[in-house]
């Protein structure tokens, strides 16, 4: 009777934590479809809001950010569009050549992005800002835990 109730107890477990990973494929696709709706004045707008809580930034200072941001942001928007114009209605994975392109072009624009926030931020703000990089998660191997 023991064992009945431990495996019972086992696939009830098992089942439960294979639902919660479904859901949280799902919020990121839906994060993902609102990330596109948004304009790219309402993203530097959350953006600025967030590095002033963070970094407690003057009234000048936002303004020099959101302006920097919002730069950035119309940028991306422009290339996204273009990028899915190119494809059209196809999924598939860049070309290594378009790869390639892409990430020379996201750390160009993180330089710039460190070049132009050192010069608007306090040496203090600075240190802040750069221990603000985001989180990324890395798989071990295949199906492992991240890290």
């Amino acid at each position: 009777m023991k064992k009945l109730l431990v495996i019972a107890l086992a696939l009830f477990t098992l089942n439960g934590v294979a639902q919660e990973k479904k859901e949280k494929s799902t919020d990121r696709h839906h994060k993902m479809e609102l990330r596109e709706e948004m304009t790219p004045k309402d993203i530097a707008d959350l953006k600025t809001k967030k590095m002033t809580l963070r970094l407690d930034l003057t009234d000048a200072q936002q303004k020099k950010v959101h302006k920097l941001i919002f730069e950035q942001s119309k940028t991306n928007q422009s290339l996204r569009k273009e990028h899915k114009a190119a494809n059209g209605e196809k999924r598939g994975k860049p070309s290594k050549d378009e790869r390639l392109k892409m990430q020379n072009h996201k750390l160009d624009q993180l330089i710039a992005m460190k070049r132009e926030m050192k010069t608007i931020l306090t040496p203090e703000q600075y240190a802040k800002f750069e221990k603000m990089k985001p989180k990324k998660h890395k798989r071990k191997g295949k199906g492992g835990k991240r890290a």
